[in-house]
């Protein structure tokens, strides 16, 4: 199964062990102020991990728990993973990460691995990005990771902006935006 490096963090499969730093996480209000479910109960946070598990099996890509690479501690989740969007199965980038860990770029650092990971090794041909218009900050991570134009839809009755990225836009982009990337992480 999939494992990540970056300078700062290890992305690995979400496991059984998780469970009491992901439903914290998915309980925080503040970090699920932007989720379609609100905050998650353990019962909602198990059954996430269950679909994450069954995006492993069936697709081989999925929510990854970001732990920090020093401390070890469980940081939130970033994946690619299967999400019905206008009648059709996308590849679509997500990311969570617990409140103490924000404004550190984390949440970039390892969406670009994501990516790499997805388009290069997986070769995946597109990536969508689904961000609610007053989300800022996930805005930022994914304009920062490459993602440019959006089309407005609803989404599940919410206005999202779908953002798309193709593999070729990646391979232009990628270089540049990681090495710009990796230089805030050493200087944060």
């Amino acid at each position: 199964m999939i494992e990540l490096q970056t300078p700062r963090l290890r992305l690995r499969p979400l496991s059984n062990g998780d469970i009491p730093a992901l439903a914290d996480l998915l309980a925080d209000p503040e970090v699920m102020r932007y989720s379609l479910r609100g905050p998650c109960d353990e019962t909602a946070t198990r059954l996430f991990l269950d679909w994450s598990f069954d995006c492993y099996i069936n697709h081989r890509t999925g929510p990854l728990a970001v732990v920090d690479k020093h401390g070890g501690n469980f940081v939130g989740f970033c994946g690619v993973s299967p999400e019905w969007v206008n009648d059709t199965t996308e590849w679509s980038l997500g990311y969570r990460l617990a409140q103490p860990y924000w404004g550190r770029g984390l949440a970039t650092e390892a969406a670009l691995a994501t990516l790499e990971h997805a388009f290069d090794e997986r070769r995946f041909d597109s990536i969508v990005a689904l961000v609610e218009p007053s989300h800022e900050a996930s805005l930022r991570v994914a304009q920062k990771v490459g993602f440019g134009r959006f089309e407005t839809l609803d989404f599940h009755r919410r206005p999202v902006r779908l953002y798309r990225m193709r593999r070729a836009r990646w391979q232009q982009k990628s270089l540049a935006v990681r090495e710009e990337v990796e230089v805030a992480a050493v200087s944060k």
